[in-house]
């Protein structure tokens, strides 16, 4: 079974009985390119030793967009990220409105944005853009549910991640489009993908409730499956999701959702 996608998969939220490295290997030897989450907690070049493709990683460890301390912050760690990068070599790296603490919430929190302090993410992400042209990287922004998974972040919702990246429209800066997140937050799913398709660099997935592969839950992914190939989009699409049950089982419902 193909899929006209390259579809790729989260080892932060699979086969988590594994080491990590042994997760990869997995998820390699069953096709898929991998993602990861922050790099710096792990054996990089063992992870490169496993022959794996990786599709992307977290682009930053610390700062925000807005405030010049915070941002100076994320630009230096973004910085950081690049050279890692070099180690594993995923095209694509993650970046958030601010940093995120190991449960998912902001470190600062912040529920309103000012004129100002969008003017400020702007300038930010237009050095995060070159950046990534000086390392032949692409960031990608990701929008976050602010209702379940990470209350309180700026520019969570996905017509905030589009209405920026829209604005810069820079190349070396596209969207991470995570559908799971979307749902909860503004649905309309198709319509939302139709709506940012020039700029996305990568489509992630989970199913609502619960963020756990396909068919668990509300999303209809054959559905949305089958728009994105007739909208053209030939992309990544990326399974950030856990495994219900059996991690193997929950890739085979991946795949066929989206083939």
């Amino acid at each position: 079974m193909s899929s006209p996608f390259s579809l790729a998969v989260c080892a932060e939220m699979v086969f988590t009985d594994l080491p990590v490295v042994d997760r990869v290997k997995e998820i390699h030897s069953r096709g898929y390119l991998v993602e990861i989450w922050d790099w710096s907690n792990k054996d990089l070049e063992a992870l490169a030793a496993t022959g794996a493709t990786f599709s992307s990683m977290t682009g930053y460890l610390r700062g925000e967009l807005i405030g010049a301390d915070g941002a100076n912050e994320l630009l230096e760690t973004a910085r950081l990220s690049c050279e890692a990068a070099k180690i594993i070599n995923p095209p694509r790296l993650n970046v958030h409105g601010t940093g995120l603490d190991d449960k998912g919430l902001p470190v600062k929190p912040q529920n309103t944005v000012t004129a100002q302090e969008r003017v400020q993410a702007i300038d930010t992400l237009k050095r995060l853009a070159d950046l990534g042209a000086e390392y032949d990287r692409v960031f990608m922004l990701e929008n976050l549910n602010l209702l379940v998974d990470h209350m309180g972040t700026p520019f969570g919702r996905a017509e905030d991640t589009i209405a920026l990246i829209l604005e810069i429209n820079h190349p070396h800066l596209k969207l991470n489009l995570d559908l799971y997140h979307a749902q909860i937050g503004e649905g309309n799913l198709i319509e939302l993908c139709k709506q940012a398709l020039p700029w996305i660099g990568e489509i992630q997935i989970a199913d609502v409730p619960g963020r756990m592969e396909p068919g668990t839950g509300e999303i209809n992914y054959n559905g949305v499956s089958a728009a994105l190939q007739a909208m053209g989009y030939t992309g990544v699409i990326g399974m950030e999701a856990w495994a219900s049950g059996d991690s193997d089982l929950a890739l085979e419902r991946f795949k066929a959702a989206f083939s």
